[in-house]
């Protein structure tokens, strides 16, 4: 009897399903960026996901799930095995904001294993060619001259954008309406035509249209200005304290094993401390910021206190 309840245990446990194997990966490994191809969590997966191929010796492949401000897609990966084949690259929208706005199927703090900060970049203040300012204190002037011409433009309820905007009219007063478009590439073909007054919209597809003279970069939001557009103030010269980045992370779905997100972790930190890889984060705006597992949990926390009090301040009910 032993010996049979023996071979029925083997043969359960034969039958299981195994999560994360000690060698890991045996088979390709799915990264997804819930926003859309050629934005910066796309860039930023396909940055990192070229260089574990390399490394693993295993193919890392990339698929955008988009929907719901990110969520669409950070709930598919909170649902997937914790068995290391499926990542994703979430960011301040899926693990800050959105749940604070929408209730959401899943827990962006319970369901994940956050594995490592990747990269933060500021929003750029773009302005239309035909307003006729050049620094913050001479926008908000025009803003408060022209209240009911002023719109400013996001990605869509909620997005980094959107609270981005809305920090800025409640730190001036000033009186705007909030025009929601389906991506960053929507909003800077609107200010382009003078659809929209201004956007606090990513670097990636911002800066270039304002290096081309096609819109104006009056600011960017981080604290530091920015090295790849260094003569470009912060709003905090203006606005003490003003800051709002958008940030991007690595995770994985909750109970992934932990020997398979630290060479996750490590591989990250590896592919950011190539001077390559530093170049072309440079060049849209972007700053390496690898964070322990650890660390990397207290930030995400700091962000969700930080964007609750701006929603709740703002008055944005949650949908």
């Amino acid at each position: 009897m032993f010996r049979r309840l023996v071979c029925v245990a083997l043969l359960f446990a034969s039958l299981s399903p195994t999560y994360a194997r000690a060698d890991w990966p045996e088979r390709p490994v799915t990264i997804i960026s819930p926003f859309a191809a050629g934005g910066t969590a796309d860039f930023l997966a396909r940055l990192i996901a070229d260089h574990m191929q390399r490394e693993f010796k295993q193919t890392f492949v990339v698929e955008n799930k988009t929907g719901a401000g990110g969520s669409l897609g950070a709930g598919l990966v909170a649902r997937a095995l914790p068995d290391g084949y499926t990542l994703l690259v979430g960011s301040v929208a899926t693990h800050a904001i959105n749940p604070l706005l929408f209730k959401l199927p899943f827990d962006p703090s319970n369901d994940f294993e956050a594995i490592t900060l990747i990269a933060r970049l500021p929003n750029l203040l773009v302005i239309s060619p035909s307003v006729p300012a050049k620094t913050v204190p001479e926008l908000v002037a025009y803003l408060k001259a022209n209240p009911d011409k002023a719109t400013f433009g996001s990605a869509g309820n909620g997005t980094s954008q959107h609270l981005a905007g809305e920090l800025f009219r409640m730190r001036t007063g000033a009186s705007m309406t909030h025009v929601p478009y389906k991506g960053a590439g929507e909003i800077m073909a609107a200010l382009i035509g003078g659809e929209i007054t201004l956007s606090f919209n990513n670097m990636v597809n911002a800066w270039p249209a304002a290096k081309d003279g096609q819109v104006r970069a009056i600011a960017v939001t981080s604290l530091e200005r920015n090295s790849s557009a260094p003569d470009v103030p912060t709003m905090a010269e203006s606005l003490s304290g003003f800051e709002a980045t958008t940030w991007f992370g690595l995770f994985a779905p909750k109970g992934t094993a932990t020997h398979v997100v630290e060479r996750l972790a490590a591989s990250v930190a590896a592919t950011l401390a190539q001077p390559e890889v530093l170049k072309k984060l440079n060049d849209v705006g972007a700053v390496a910021a690898p964070l322990p597992r650890q660390e990397f949990a207290r930030f995400i926390s700091d962000e969700q206190s930080k964007w609750r009090q701006i929603v709740e301040a703002a008055g944005i009910k949650q949908q």
